[in-house]
């Protein structure tokens, strides 16, 4: 009962518009008095404190200034290009280089919403100019961009692995493969999709020179995920550095290109500093509920209760997807990861679920979460510039989510597919 009232306050406190940092604080110290624990609150500058000063977390600021300077530096149009070389001609024509510029520019930034909102706005365009409907392109380029955080690298891999001290490593490898069939699904409902609406291609695949001089103007940028995943597989250097590696590297190609110029290296870092802040922010709130969670034992009489009625991996497994979906609805994802992971983790490693794969889960339902209204941060964010209304972008969005979906379910349920590439690279544990 326990449980249900203090995530019912929470959810609650949403439901009426609260920011989320302030819902997710207010209810910890709501609970922590009403409980007579008061005296605890004491302890709330230092937990907030405490939850942000992970050496992981410091990756988080710097994959969030990389995907700035890639949006700025015209490293998107390289690779959009490229893109448009290999696939333009396959059913579907300038959508299916959506998703597949959309596969490179995840090697580099990690998130979702800066995908759909850089490069997602030259995607769009280039849709609608070749007789694309707006709101069918603008769906496309918010399906698209959650492939972002789910082919390495990825900011919540690394929020994931910063909290329950998982290896981002396996969890970068891990990603890959789900990844890429996410890239398929969405591939494979455009083409049904183009057909029934008789959407253009190119008439045939790109000549070899074609290819090869967009190959050449994208070089560099698909070098990125090369030297991120590379160097940390190596053992170069951290996923922590390697985030500061790629800031370097993608102000270096900024300017090397010439599209990238020095006054607008402080906007740019502004931008990312506000960015990191608000998410940082929600990180401290998060770690003092996270506290009143395992302070309150909620796992512990959870776990007893789903012994006691018999519950199985699987049965854990499908109740940790149906929370996560139905909280999607209403919180962004990176808060969605705050919240449960300290009510899912003991209930997890209890049941025997390999975590690394868990994380997989995780961040698939979450990207499912931004694709879902009323709150689809991805939604919103392609609505900003292509003005077509959230209601026509929630009606057009299901079958990529159906996609997302089942291939969500069969990671879920057949843990080798994700964990075949760590296991290979970096042996079993």
């Amino acid at each position: 009962m326990l449980t249900l009232a203090i995530f019912g306050v929470l959810i609650f406190l949403l439901l009426i518009n609260v920011p989320v940092v302030v819902a997710i604080g207010l209810t910890s110290v709501m609970f922590f008095v009403g409980l007579g624990d008061a005296r605890l609150l004491a302890m709330l500058p230092h937990r907030m404190y405490y939850g942000t000063t992970g050496f992981t977390l410091l990756a988080i600021p710097f994959f969030i200034l990389a995907g700035n300077l890639m949006n700025t530096g015209g490293i998107t149009d390289r690779i959009f290009r490229f893109a448009q070389s290999m696939v333009g001609h396959i059913s579907g024509g300038i959508g299916q280089v959506n998703i597949v510029a959309s596969v490179i520019f995840s090697g580099m930034s990690g998130s979702a919403v800066a995908d759909a909102a850089g490069l997602g706005q030259i995607e769009h365009k280039a849709m609608v100019d070749q007789g694309y409907d707006p709101a069918d392109s603008a769906t496309l380029v918010a399906a698209s961009s959650v492939i972002g955080p789910v082919i390495p690298p990825s900011i919540p891999f690394v929020l994931y692995g910063s909290i329950t001290s998982v290896s981002v490593a396996r969890l970068f490898l891990a990603g890959f493969v789900p990844g890429v069939m996410m890239a398929l699904g969405m591939m494979i409902a455009l083409g049904i999709i183009a057909k029934r609406k008789n959407y253009p291609r190119a008439e045939s695949k790109a000549p070899f020179r074609e290819r090869l001089s967009a190959f050449n103007g994208a070089f560099w940028p698909l070098m990125a995920p090369v030297i991120i995943v590379g160097g940390i597989m190596s053992g170069f250097f951290t996923p922590t550095e390697a985030s500061v590696v790629v800031c370097v590297y993608a102000a270096m190609l900024g300017f090397f290109y010439k599209d990238l110029k020095l006054k607008e290296v402080p906007g740019i870092i502004y931008k990312s500093i506000t960015q990191s802040v608000s998410l940082l922010f929600i990180i401290s709130a998060a770690n003092f509920f996270g506290w009143l969670i395992i302070h309150q034992k909620l796992p512990d009489s959870i776990i007893e209760t789903l012994v006691g009625y018999g519950a199985t991996q699987s049965i854990v497994m499908w109740i940790v997807i149906g929370i996560v979906l139905t909280m999607g609805l209403f919180l962004e994802g990176n808060a969605i990861f705050l919240i449960t992971l300290p009510l899912f983790m003991p209930i997890a490693t209890m049941f025997d679920i390999d975590l690394v794969n868990f994380g997989v889960v995780m961040v698939l339902l979450i990207m499912i979460g931004n694709l879902t209204p009323p709150v689809g941060m991805c939604l919103f964010a392609v609505d900003s510039f292509a003005k077509v209304g959230m209601p026509a972008l929630a009606k057009r969005v299901w079958p990529y989510l159906l996609m997302i979906f089942l291939i969500t379910l069969l990671i879920a349920f057949v843990p080798n597919i994700a964990l075949f590439l760590p296991n290979l690279v970096m042996g079993e544990v």
